[in-house]
């Protein structure tokens, strides 16, 4: 495991950095971020993507079904000087406020953790208006650390790349072999169950009634430049069009998307 993942604020001050450089200026470029702007984090951990954003003087929500991480954003907000409000439920538990509609919706590395992602998306629907933006932002899943393998605690498991594509038998003797515990097993085994691809997202995104506004793939994930100091690249266009080889390649896949129809 990374010392950012046992470090929270280290990992809440990376998020924010990430944003601030490559999320605001991405979103900027379809849809005006103003004070007026309402956003939405759905599954916001402890708010590091949401505190550029109230910097710029935006009013931030942000939706977490652990306890404790809205309590660390909270905690982070206040110690930065900034408000949000921070809300501790399930989000498809979680019924929105009358008018409660967002004009920009985040929804970052949270969709490959959506078992039933049919409902998330029509749930969606209750918080945005007509001209909402929505930014997706989730690692592709045959990418090389696409089954979130990072987390585990042996040196051996967290740096193989791969290996959530093994079969799973292979993949949990591979596991319980490195003495991870059976929290984590179960975590990246739900992980493998619930993988998305691009062909996966936008095959959901047309059948809930998603336009996409626009994708981009990343050969080199932006946050990986305050993880690992590597600069961000994206795939390149050729290799981007190539079905399923692509998602081998792309690292992080961006997507800004609007609902056909606001409910």
């Amino acid at each position: 495991m990374q010392q950012r993942h046992l470090n929270r604020e280290q990992y809440f001050n990376e998020l924010a950095q990430t944003a601030r450089e490559h999320y605001i200026g991405y979103i900027r470029r379809f849809q005006p971020i103003t004070p007026t702007t309402k956003v939405l984090e759905v599954g916001c951990g402890e708010g590091g993507n949401l505190l550029p954003f109230a910097e710029m003087g935006c009013r931030v929500t942000g939706i977490e079904r652990f306890p404790e991480r809205v309590e660390q954003a909270q905690a982070y907000f206040q110690k930065k000087g900034y408000s949000g409000r921070f809300i501790a439920d399930d989000f498809l538990k979680y019924k929105p406020q009358t008018n409660e509609k967002y004009d920009l919706v985040l929804i970052h590395d949270v969709i490959e953790h959506i078992p039933d992602k049919d409902s998330f998306l029509e749930h969606l629907k209750g918080f945005v208006h007509k001209d909402s933006l929505i930014f997706w932002g989730f690692p592709a899943w045959q990418m090389p650390f696409g089954g979130h393998q990072q987390i585990c605690r042996s040196r051996l498991c967290s740096h193989l790349p791969f290996i959530h594509l093994l079969p799973v038998p292979v993949y949990q003797y591979l596991l319980k072999a490195n003495k991870e515990t059976t929290g984590c097993i179960n975590e990246l085994l739900d992980i493998r169950k619930s993988r998305v691809t691009t062909e996966r997202f936008e095959q959901l995104a047309e059948t809930h009634g998603l336009s996409i506004v626009d994708r981009c793939l990343w050969l080199v994930n932006p946050h990986y430049e305050q993880k690992f100091h590597l600069k961000p690249r994206k795939l390149p266009a050729a290799l981007s069009r190539i079905r399923y080889i692509r998602n081998f390649l792309s690292t992080s896949c961006f997507y800004l998307t609007r609902y056909h129809q606001s409910t």
